[in-house]
């Protein structure tokens, strides 16, 4: 192992505070790790990392290093992007995370174009929507859609996800279609509660520009979109959803549009990645592309996804 592939082992046992961990996502043996810390720790006359059975910490010294080693890595990823002139020719593997929906409607159906595109780089993606620690787990990066929490991360905005309201025509055909605010104190609306908080969200909408909530009657509560627009489908209430996860359904008039002119506020649409990942090459041409994937895919719907200027 060279002093740069050191140095990025190095990195790696640091930022997930284990060798285990960091052995697994550098695809090498627990051994390799552990010489070449070994091996770094005495080059340099000094200890890096302080060790006990269950925790690995940066000594003084360790985050010292950590820190140059950080911008040194930095500099040459980016020095070796300026001579990148055939960007097939790229090798190596990103570790991703995606909401669930959009990693099976629009990313993972696109892949084969990717692929050809840059047939040197492998994907792992996980599809949820759990909190992922990027650090810790080894994720080069994740998209998420809503809000986000404080972080150290960096956060690229990709744009606007439209939703709308809708429900079902039996819904609708045995309880009416509301067509104004105070007609939804007569419907039942399908709530959602993240699996990570107990509190079902509110029905919101839109009112000069402001968002106001709504607490609306109703009888299930869900935990993720797969089971929310099962629910919807099968007649039980209303939803408040991103057009691109039902455009099948409302085309297929299994699912209708209500109350268009008071649709909630578009949800932040964002790419998450490491300080460590902000001048990876195999990062920037994966992040090119789902960001044109994305706007092609979302534009084409009634409500077009807002591109960030």
């Amino acid at each position: 192992m060279d002093r740069i592939d050191t140095l990025r082992t190095f990195l790696r046992v640091a930022e997930m505070r284990s060798f285990t961990r960091a052995a697994a996502s550098l695809q090498m043996p627990r051994s390799t790790v552990s010489t070449a810390i070994r091996e770094l720790e005495t080059r340099l006359g000094t200890r890096l990392l302080s060790r006990t059975t269950r925790h690995v910490a940066l000594t003084h010294d360790g985050q010292e290093l950590y820190d140059r080693a950080l911008r040194l890595l930095g500099e040459l990823e980016a020095l070796e992007g300026l001579f990148h002139q055939d960007d097939t020719q790229l090798h190596g593997r990103l570790r991703i995370e995606a909401p669930g929906r959009i990693a099976r409607l629009i990313i993972v159906p696109a892949l084969p174009d990717f692929f050809a595109r840059y047939p040197g780089i492998e994907l792992e993606i996980g599809a949820s929507d759990r909190p992922v620690n990027l650090v810790t787990e080894g994720v080069d990066c994740a998209i998420r859609v809503g809000e986000l929490a404080e972080s150290s991360l960096i956060a690229r905005p990709l744009g606007q996800l439209p939703l709308i309201n809708c429900a079902s025509p039996d819904y609708l055909a045995r309880h009416g279609t509301p067509t104004t605010l105070d007609d939804l104190w007569h419907h039942q609306a399908i709530h959602y509660a993240s699996p990570f908080g107990s509190i079902a969200e509110d029905w919101e909408y839109r009112e000069a520009e402001e968002s106001r909530m709504l607490s609306l009657p109703g009888r299930i509560i869900v935990d993720n979109a797969e089971s929310y627009i099962a629910a919807c489908l099968a007649g039980l209430g209303l939803i408040q959803v991103p057009t691109y996860d039902v455009q099948h359904h409302l085309r297929e008039e299994r699912l209708v549009e209500v109350l268009p002119d008071h649709r909630a506020a578009p949800m932040p649409l964002t790419i998450l990645y490491p300080h460590r990942h902000h001048r990876s090459h195999l990062l920037r041409v994966f992040i090119a592309w789902v960001e044109t994937l994305l706007s092609e895919e979302i534009q084409g719907l009634s409500s077009p996804l807002t591109l960030p200027s």
